[in-house]
């Protein structure tokens, strides 16, 4: 079992254990999220699904991402992972959720938010955390460590009820 697919496992067993749902909001993971969620056995036992909602017009209309705050902060920002986080959660009535939003690359980028900046979101019972990561690598590494990073952070607050993050 590969890393990733091991973390995947052991999230699994913390949802089963403690009878939680999740669900997702991904933007620049294109679902890759839900797609490694999914390749875990018995997934539809703890995870309920998620929206890829990759436009602004879908992260306003679908997630209730505010319109005056993505035109402010942007769809890169932790006020939209934030959002999107709730929204899922709302959406879907998940007692865990994450939300990634970010550069994957080669363009896009700029000064204040270069490629491979990717901000992240974990909603779980009612409170709501944030991160902010930049990533190195071509587009698939850094939508795959994306990825990576919202599951193994869910799966340790889950284990030991802390979060280790970066703002």
């Amino acid at each position: 079992m590969t890393g990733i697919n091991a973390r995947i496992h052991f999230l699994a067993g913390l949802l089963s254990q403690q009878q939680l749902w999740l669900a997702t909001a991904e933007s620049c993971t294109g679902g890759l999220i839900g797609h490694l969620l999914t390749n875990e056995p018995g997934s539809s036992k703890w995870y309920l699904g998620g929206v890829v909602a990759y436009s602004n017009a879908l992260k306003a209309g679908l997630l209730k991402v505010d319109q005056y705050m993505l035109s402010e902060s942007g769809a890169v920002s932790s006020e939209c992972v934030l959002s999107m986080a709730r929204g899922v959660s709302v959406l879907t009535g998940a007692d865990v959720s994450l939300a990634v939003s970010g550069i994957a690359g080669p363009a896009g980028g700029s000064p204040e938010k270069p490629v491979g900046t990717v901000f992240l979101s974990w909603h779980v019972s009612g409170q709501y955390w944030w991160e902010k990561q930049l990533f190195q690598g071509d587009r698939e590494e850094i939508k795959m460590r994306s990825a990576e990073r919202a599951l193994v952070v869910l799966s340790d607050y889950l284990d030991q009820g802390q979060l280790q993050i970066n703002f």
